[in-house]
């Protein structure tokens, strides 16, 4: 295969924030074809909204605009296409700025802004036409919650983004183009793909999915941490896409980290739900995959089925829920739990009482050992968190009260944190919208083209998951061991949701593994996850288990009390639990 025969695709960042000299060691480190850059996150777009307000010529990546100064002449020399989702709720005005950039620079790149994902100042009207914007956990229609909206995005795919390209562009920037989009977009534009290829087309997605959050597939947060050579400059990822859809995940050589089956198997597993992984534009059968290894930090996964999308696309709004305040409060010693029990009684007799406010919680955390070696090691933490529309009561007004009762409390009374105003707590509202209120609207150089989401066609009948036969294994000597000691994760957040993917790397291990892991053991080995709707899926073909834990992070991750909001650390939390497995495993 000559590279004629394939379209080379780099991603530079997984998030706002990420590292900024990505873009210029993908460009200098190796040949590549197309700059990628996920720079948006369902937090994300609250966070650019806070910007816009304080600037409403910003909202959009401003990291973008510094990567940009730095290569954007390099890669125009190198004929190197760059597509990217940096224009968040801006994207009009990010594409002005690098034309600013562009000239100040002496060349002149051919710039294609995207939007039409906007939908914020359309929700009156779209909802006279029928659109009630159901939340998708709760079955809630926005009126009915009386919601505040301050940001809806539309999830755009790829076909505006190969629009694009066919016309000229060399750098085509914006909103809230779906993450693995920026794949697809170019692949179809190399390939020259139909909107119904769906089986190309569920192949460039699944690359897409891989190596959208940067270098999480490359060694970054990998659960068997021994198997990564070097954490030092790891590597970002690579797709080497093949005109059949058919692709091999790399990096570049020289770099740290690892492109290994266990790599990719997790950023695969990560935050989905079931196996049929939706996109805009297509349907992407996850239990059809093949992967393997061809070579040292080289994957190469093929087989993939695709189905014609949805008729409709998803939708992030996210709504100002009110504000947020959270004080932790530092037991140390004996009797800590009765020590919990009067702060507690006493900070809401001051408060007036918990239905004073929207929300309360109280979570006390045992981090204190027996006899401890330290005086760190003696303390627990009692975190007490408010939520109301009023910021007054949940700011200074709650965190005075408990500053005033330091020296009349229990003995040892001390805080994590001097008193807060609070946040403001903005809930996440996934929903849906019909796409035919949907269009990408592109504009290059004066010249403006739209472009209509994937259309209706017939349903594929034809797909069946890969079969993978279990194997009988014997349970007559079983040992204790970390579950993590034989088991990988990979968790996440999905708005209000989290999911847990686990995975062996065996067909013994996994045999073990989906007989045990049932959602009910998942429970007992995680009690606060006991309240919640778990959703379970098998996806034997990647030896893996997927769990999608409904409500987990309450209202989203910008209203969320847990102190881990995304649930990044929940597959670790799972992996730390000692559990009984049979020894014939163990070899």
């Amino acid at each position: 295969m000559t590279q004629n025969d394939k379209l080379i695709i780099a991603n530079c960042s997984g998030y706002l924030g990420d590292k900024l000299s990505a873009a210029r060691e993908l460009i200098e480190g190796g040949e590549i074809h197309v700059l990628t850059g996920d720079y948006l996150a369902e937090l994300t777009m609250a966070l650019l909204f806070r910007m816009k307000m304080k600037a409403p010529e910003k909202g959009y990546a401003t990291t973008f605009l510094k990567q940009m100064n730095d290569v954007m002449g390099l890669c125009l020399e190198k004929n190197i296409k760059i597509v990217a989702n940096a224009g968040g709720l801006n994207p009009k005005g990010l594409a002005a700025e690098l034309e600013k950039i562009a000239g100040q620079l002496g060349i002149r790149p051919r710039i294609a802004c995207i939007e039409g994902d906007d939908l914020l100042p359309r929700l009156e009207d779209l909802q006279q036409q029928g659109e009630e914007f159901r939340h998708l956990d709760k079955g809630t229609s926005l009126k009915e919650a009386g919601a505040m909206p301050i940001t809806a995005n539309a999830y755009l795919g790829g076909w505006g983004i190969t629009k694009a390209l066919s016309e000229g562009a060399d750098i085509v920037v914006g909103g809230r183009i779906a993450d693995a989009a920026l794949v697809s977009g170019p692949s179809a534009w190399k390939f020259g793909w139909k909107q119904d290829d769906w089986d190309r087309m569920a192949g460039a997605y699944a690359a897409g999915h891989i190596i959208e959050c940067g270098a999480q597939a490359t060694g970054g947060n990998y659960s068997f941490i021994e198997e990564v050579p070097s954490f030092k400059n790891v590597g970002y990822p690579i797709a080497e896409m093949h005109e059949d859809g058919s692709f091999v995940i790399t990096k570049h050589p020289g770099t740290g980290g690892l492109v290994s089956v266990g790599t990719v198997t997790a950023q695969l597993l990560y935050e989905v739900r079931e196996p049929a992984y939706l996109t805009p534009d297509v349907k992407v059968r996850f239990d059809t995959i093949n992967i393997r290894q061809e070579a040292a930090d080289r994957v190469l996964i093929d087989g993939i089925r695709g189905e014609s999308p949805t008729g409709s696309a998803k939708v992030c709004i996210n709504n100002l829920y009110g504000y947020r305040n959270s004080m932790t409060v530092v037991l140390t010693g004996l009797d800590i739990e009765k020590k919990a029990e009067i702060v507690e009684e006493t900070i809401f007799d001051l408060l007036g009482g918990k239905d004073q406010f929207s929300f309360t919680n109280v979570q006390l955390i045992r981090i204190d050992k027996e006899n401890p070696e330290h005086n760190d090691v003696a303390c627990a933490h009692l975190k007490i968190s408010l939520m109301d529309p009023d910021q007054k009561k949940v700011g200074k007004l709650f965190s005075a009260k408990l500053v005033e009762m330091a020296l009349s409390n229990i003995p040892g009374f001390t805080m994590t944190s001097p008193p807060s105003n609070g946040s403001p707590a903005l809930q996440h509202w996934p929903t849906l919208v019909k796409n035919e209120f949907l269009e990408h609207k592109i504009s290059m150089n004066g010249s403006e083209f739209t472009v209509k989401p994937v259309g209706s066609y017939p349903a594929v009948t034809d797909i069946q998951p890969k079969d993978v036969a279990l194997v009988d294994v014997p349970m007559d000597n079983t040992q204790k061991i970390h579950l993590g000691r034989l088991f990988a994760s990979r968790s996440g957040d999905k708005g209000g949701n989290a999911n847990l993917g686990v995975w062996a790397k065996n067909i013994e291990s996994y045999s073990f593994l989906n007989r045990f892991l049932t959602t009910e053991k998942l429970k007992d080995l995680l009690p606060d996850m006991k309240e919640f709707d778990i959703e379970r899926y098998e996806l034997p073909n990647l030896f893996a288990i997927n769990f999608y834990i409904k409500g987990a992070l309450g209202e989203g991750v910008a209203a969320s009390v847990r102190n881990d909001p995304q649930a990044k650390t929940l597959g670790e939390y799972l992996r730390a639990k000692v559990i009984e497995v049979p020894e014939t495993i163990l070899k």
